[in-house]
């Protein structure tokens, strides 16, 4: 099928099992709202933005609890960072207006909110420490590496169930991995699966901080752990090969020589030879830079996260939109979320900034189509556009859609 993308399993997973294994009953899961409050609390935020100034000078003093190298901050385990939240969808209507696109399913945007503030909770649980009621680091979204989806439809009137925990560590870096699930006829089937990159910084966000090194217990724990050193080795891999370090490979170039010779127009006119610049376009196809779209978000202190900077999960779920918007308007149908992959976050957006996105885009097969999200702040005093955000989603249309065509060697 075509979401063959996402290995379907039946979850909680053996894992999942293993870690609530020794809770008894069945006690009362927190929500999204909880998880929000949680996270003010252990960092001291303020909820009026008048006092933010003030709550940012009082983090200042806990400088002093920062551990000054790894080795001095007790190992933890796997269980010990996993956490389970409810979004009530069913079991409380009131909150459902919030959740819910004009097709009667639930909005995407809104759950990457949701997996934002629930990775920086699971990473928070992975790092307290005893008799600190305020946790001395700031842990920030660094990358979203992977989001599977194995569900066309997300139901509006059916609870959801987020299930995560931390599955590897490095020196000041964690990974989070995260599951949600919905509930169909009293079961709990899975919805998707996401990977997210953490990291620890100091108080005032300045500069790296230490975490807790986690220890493997099982061989599937074991198993999880060396996945996460080989996505970071791809993830490492993967910056070096950018084409502004490096060449194209081989492979690549006669990629892009077939393109190239596919969209040259050869009609002849007298003796004159075919001109380089002289292109057309193959039938059933778009240029690439006819296949765009753009968008502005004026940054309000009411997005703003735990650290007086915009919110990471706002970002994504505006970013999404407008990405959702242009594979709508290219396919002309109503495109499903497929994949979300490399979300890269490069530099905070500060309140206030105006933020412009743009949706291109980039690659098309069949009914699939790719977008990037580029998203940058422009400095209305220095006139200056710098990046904070790249995006990568990736839908499929109910019908097929033409193929998308790059014009230039950008």
């Amino acid at each position: 099928s075509a979401y063959r993308l996402c290995i379907m399993r039946k979850l909680p997973s053996l894992l999942a099992r293993t870690l609530t294994s020794g809770t008894s009953g069945s006690p009362v899961l927190p929500d999204m709202s909880e998880v929000r409050s949680r996270l003010r609390d252990i960092v001291g935020a303020s909820t009026n933005w008048r006092d933010h100034v003030q709550a940012m000078q009082e983090r200042k003093a806990l400088h002093t609890l920062l551990a000054k190298r790894q080795e001095d901050l007790p190992p933890r385990r796997m269980k010990d960072s996993y956490l389970e939240v409810i979004l009530p969808l069913g079991s409380q209507p009131e909150i459902r207006e919030k959740y819910l696109n004009v097709h009667n399913s639930v909005r995407f945007g809104r759950i990457l909110e949701d997996l934002d503030s629930l990775g920086v909770l699971i990473c928070y649980t992975h790092t307290k420490q005893e008799m600190q009621p305020r946790s001395p680091l700031s842990i920030v979204t660094a990358l979203v590496d992977k989001i599977n989806l194995c569900k066309k439809i997300i139901y509006p009137d059916c609870d959801i169930k987020f299930t995560g925990n931390v599955s590897w560590v490095g020196r000041t870096s964690m990974e989070v991995k995260m599951h949600m699930l919905q509930l169909h006829d009293g079961d709990y089937s899975p919805v998707l699966d996401a990977t997210f990159v953490m990291v620890a910084r100091d108080p005032e966000n300045k500069r790296p901080a230490f975490v807790n090194p986690l220890v493997p217990e099982s061989p599937e724990e074991e198993e999880i752990f060396k996945q996460g050193e080989l996505n970071k080795l791809k993830r490492i891999d993967f910056s070096t090969a950018s084409l502004l370090k490096m060449a194209p490979t081989a492979e690549e170039r006669k990629i892009i020589h077939d393109i190239f010779l596919n969209t040259l127009d050869t009609r002849q006119e007298g003796e004159g030879t075919v001109s380089f610049r002289s292109r057309k376009l193959p039938p059933n196809s778009v240029w690439m830079e006819d296949a765009k779209l753009k968008g502005l978000q004026i940054c309000h202190p009411q997005e703003r996260n735990i650290f007086n900077r915009i919110f990471g999960g706002f970002l994504m779920r505006k970013a999404f939109e407008l990405g959702w918007a242009t594979a709508c308007s290219y396919g002309s149908s109503r495109p499903f979320i497929v994949s979300v992959d490399d979300i890269m976050f490069q530099r905070p957006v500060e309140v206030g900034s105006l933020l412009l996105l743009s949706g291109q885009v980039c690659y098309t097969e069949k009914n699939y189509i790719q977008v990037r999200v580029h998203s940058e702040v422009y400095d209305a005093d220095t006139r200056e556009h710098q990046t904070t955000n790249i995006f990568h989603f990736t839908f499929i249309s109910e019908n097929e859609v033409p193929q998308v065509v790059p014009k230039t060697y950008g």
